[in-house]
């Protein structure tokens, strides 16, 4: 069987949850089929982990071009290349043209993994303007033609089926993200800790993600200034996805440093045996999202054994056992797609004491990080997620 995965992002061009899904599937896959990866983004090596790789760049005369032409550029470009597949893979928007115009010319079964969706992202029309609107439209027109869905979460199955009530169903599948339990475990050095700034002998709430509105970074920083004086918050953030957040963000930064030592900023992707050591030195990790179809970082923050912190939405009550790994604070939410809080202060708070519940009591919190672990490894092994990914194949060639 030959499976051709399209996506924007593959090593070592990854900056979120869907290119670690996308190289971990890859590796698993690449065992049992005739794998090739059609990845966005500079040459790279002409095989990874037994998978072919072949990469894609914007064509020179859309240089100039909105983002989102430019996406449909990259995928025009990989669409010859998927002839001859059994089955067409592509994940996230950037990817879903080619998926779905391949499966029209070759007449082959088009699989898609949602790992968000473009009606609960409003705010990305501040980043594309007219170009949200094209990647809406190319979502939405995969969407109803594919021959499967796998959604990574039932929350984000339930969110595919809210907002395309024209989709079948039937053909939306639940395959969970998963976690290398291999790659990530507990480090009790403090060489890159104490290197980073972190002082390894005090309680540290960290955060890690992209500095975009669904991931609630401006909540985190309005709780932190709730936190007990000694806590340190560790944020190992990315660039922001706007002018406007990126200076509310640092207004919020700026602020908490004025008012309390410990706040420790790292604005680069750390190295995994940097990220691994921070997580384990944890006390909580905080994921304050307000949209998350899964959280493979909470996934990363159990494996490393810390205690989670994070928004009862999405799917991230299918990784986090509240009381167990962690906690899940409650959120009532907007209905216009943003996800935007109803009572905004309301969620900062009870964030805050969420926070400080566990940080307050570091042997709890350390019980529920080896809970954690406990979890991921039980749950959430690549392994199982190839083979139920295999699944999904051999229904649509059936």
């Amino acid at each position: 069987m030959r499976i051709d995965i399209v996506t924007k992002e593959f090593p070592p061009e990854i900056y979120g949850g869907a290119g670690v899904h996308v190289a971990e599937l890859s590796r698993v896959l690449a065992r049992e089929v005739d794998l090739r990866v059609h990845a966005f983004g500079a040459p790279r090596e002409a095989t990874v982990d037994g998978a072919t790789i072949t990469s894609h760049q914007v064509p020179p005369q859309l240089a100039g071009a909105n983002a989102a032409l430019q996406t449909l550029g990259i995928d025009v470009d990989i669409i010859p290349e998927v002839s001859g597949a059994d089955v067409v893979h592509s994940h996230t928007w950037y990817a879903n043209f080619a998926g779905h115009i391949a499966s029209i010319l070759y007449g082959i079964p088009h699989v898609l993994s949602a790992h968000s969706l473009e009606p609960l992202r409003p705010w990305k029309a501040e980043q594309l303007g007219g170009g949200y609107r094209l990647s809406s439209w190319v979502e939405k027109t995969a969407y109803e033609a594919a021959s499967a869905i796998i959604a990574v979460s039932h929350g984000m199955r339930d969110d595919i089926l809210r907002c395309y009530p024209e989709v079948d169903p039937a053909k939306v599948r639940v395959v969970h993200n998963g976690i290398d339990v291999s790659l990530w475990g507990r480090d009790e050095g403090t060489d890159h800790v104490r290197a980073l700034g972190i002082d390894p002998d005090k309680p540290s709430v960290v955060f890690v993600g992209r500095n975009t509105r669904q991931k609630g970074v401006p909540y985190l920083l309005r709780a932190a200034a709730k936190l007990p004086s000694d806590v340190q918050l560790v944020l190992c953030l990315g660039a922001a996805d706007t002018p406007e957040l990126a200076k509310e963000t640092a207004a919020l930064i700026d602020g908490l440093k004025a008012e309390r030592e410990g706040v420790v900023l790292i604005e680069r992707m750390l190295p995994r045996a940097e990220l691994i050591q921070v997580l384990s030195h944890a006390t909580a990790f905080a994921c304050p999202s307000i949209y998350e179809p899964l959280g493979i970082v909470n996934l990363e923050a159990m494996a490393c054994g810390a205690a989670v912190v994070a928004t009862a939405t999405g799917g991230i009550p299918e990784v986090v056992d509240h009381g167990t790994t962690g906690l899940l604070v409650p959120i009532e939410q907007v209905t216009d797609g943003t996800g935007t809080p109803l009572d905004p202060e309301k969620f900062v708070g009870d964030f805050a004491a969420a926070l400080t519940e566990v940080v307050s009591d570091p042997a709890r919190a350390r019980a529920m990080g080896k809970a954690g672990r406990a979890r991921a490894e039980q749950s959430f092994s690549w392994d199982s997620i190839g083979k139920a990914t295999l699944e999904v194949y051999s229904s649509v060639l059936a």
